[in-house]
């Protein structure tokens, strides 16, 4: 085996593995380095990357050793012309040991760096088994013609540079991936709004989430609620961690419980493997309790257990689990009332709601109306359809309504009507509200009791519509009596 002359200092290699791991500012540099490796390893005076234009097949300068790399940028090589080109072409190493004689050469190169060139040995990079690119090395520095063992040599080289070409073409389609997800997320958790109110809102937010204590989001269904666990948890020190959240409203006791804690293999029938709880899957992150107030009482007894020590035995099992988890609850509901009523453990309602933070309903922020539809209008529209405008007069016709379902009840309002619109622009017609659902319409002239009347009537209304009929919800959420509910019902004509 050939001895090489020069050996590379290990410094040098720890140099190129740093720089490869690093942004591609120093992907350039990696090659650079590695480059020059090449020449010190074979012994040649100069060296150069040159890659192939997909379009035309032209062969551009990429990289070359010394300081010739920016006098060579401009120099185009044409397809399948100078020994470079041929290899490009044949997809074969190529030697040639007296360049002056031999046809192929191209010398607009050597003419423009003023290196006078006797030998070449030239070989292809390769990419999807495609030849991307060729590294060539230019005259020995001893002289010396270039042999098989050079080949061989550079060939390591050209192999080191196909992989590092594919890594970084992966990580750029990674990069990007990335990018995309970001942006969906982005859209996906965004706040729209300009209102002092949700200003407020989002400022209160970003203030506690340095903390780690509880926060308790309230506010009825369609307000954002979530949007607001994800904004605490993004601006805080758990933000690389997981971010996991559950309803509590959404599922029976026992399945709650096998969820939050996870359970030992064999716990009970069906438990045929062992399974992780949430509170474990989201150690060192945030857990999101959405509808906590439909959690039953016996999983606020376990729940407030967890809480306060911090550790939990999964289901079937003996080892305490330590775990370091924030916990953000949200509901709909009064859970102070609650707790008076006896429906809601008082001590577990003091250890979630060691901040609370009250979120308005869309009623009380109609001048951020328009510019929530302007952002659904983006979310929605097809890609490649042009964006449908607003008519004259819709706006308003929008804030007038109290909207029940508050923003999610926009959202979709907005989407159904941009599938259902055909000239290219939303109007009044492109939202029927149905006639429980209109706005108040309420002329001067009217009395005072007739105004409040009709106020009462529309909105008493629009809450039994968010809650299906339910009548027990409907008087949470108005904070009546469900009797004193029924008797305006009655007395209102409410159908």
């Amino acid at each position: 085996m050939k001895q090489l002359k020069r050996f590379p200092n290990i410094q040098t290699l720890r140099n190129l593995s740093s720089m490869f791991k690093s942004s591609h500012r120093g992907k350039d540099k990696f090659f650079q380095v590695l480059l020059e490796l090449a020449v010190q390893t074979i012994g040649a005076r100069n060296a150069a990357i040159l890659m192939v234009d997909e379009k035309s097949g032209k062969l551009n300068f990429y990289l070359a050793s010394g300081d010739k790399s920016l006098v060579l940028k401009d120099v185009d090589i044409p397809a399948g012309q100078g020994i470079a080109g041929a290899v490009v072409e044949s997809g074969e190493p190529v030697v040639s040991n007296d360049v002056s004689s031999d046809d192929r050469w191209f010398s607009l190169a050597s003419e423009k760096t003023e290196i006078e060139v006797t030998a070449i040995v030239c070989y292809p990079i390769y990419l999807d088994d495609k030849v991307m690119g060729v590294v060539e090395l230019l005259d020995k520095e001893d002289g010396s013609k270039f042999d098989d063992e050079d080949v061989e040599s550079l060939g390591h080289f050209a192999n080191i540079l196909s992989m590092a070409f594919e890594v970084i073409r992966s990580k750029d389609q990674i990069d990007n991936h990335l990018d995309r997800l970001q942006e969906e997320y982005a859209q996906r958790y965004t706040i729209v709004g300009e209102s002092g109110i949700i200003r407020n809102c989002i400022y209160q937010a970003q203030r506690v989430s340095n903390s780690k204590a509880s926060v308790l989001i309230s506010g009825e269904s369609g307000t954002g609620k979530e949007l607001f666990a994800h904004l605490i948890h993004d601006h805080s020190p758990r933000q690389a961690k997981p971010f996991i959240s559950i309803s509590c409203g959404a599922l029976p006791a026992s399945i709650l419980e096998r969820e939050l804690f996870g359970h030992e293999k064999g716990a009970f029938t069906g438990a045929d493997t062992k399974k992780i709880g949430l509170f474990e899957a989201a150690d060192g992150g945030t857990l999101f309790l959405d509808e906590i107030g439909e959690m039953p009482l016996d999983m606020q007894v376990k729940l407030l257990r967890v809480l306060q020590e911090e550790s939990f035995l999964r289901l079937g099992g003996t080892k305490t689990i330590q775990v370091d988890v924030r916990m953000v609850s949200a509901t709909n509901r009064d859970l102070n009332k609650m707790v008076q009523e006896g429906g809601f453990r008082q001590d577990l309602y003091y250890r979630i709601n060691v901040i609370n933070l009250e979120l308005p309903p869309l009623r009380e922020r109609p001048e951020d109306i328009s510019d929530l539809v302007q952002y659904f209008i983006k979310k929605h529209t097809p890609p490649g359809q042009p964006r449908p405008k607003l008519a004259k007069g819709l706006l308003s016709h929008l804030k007038g309504y109290s909207w029940p379902g508050n923003i999610r009840h926009l959202e979709n309002a907005v989407e159904r009507a941009i599938v259902f619109q055909e000239s290219g622009e939303l109007t009044v017609d492109s939202f029927p509200f149905e006639s429980s659902d209109s706005p108040i319409d309420i002329n001067v002239g009217a009395t005072l009791k007739e105004a409040s009347d009709a106020f009462r009537h529309s909105f008493i209304t629009n809450t039994l519509k968010s809650t299906s009929g339910n009548r027990t919800k409907a008087a949470k959420i108005l904070d009546v009596q469900r009797s004193y509910l029924s008797r305006l019902i009655k007395e209102l004509e409410i159908d």
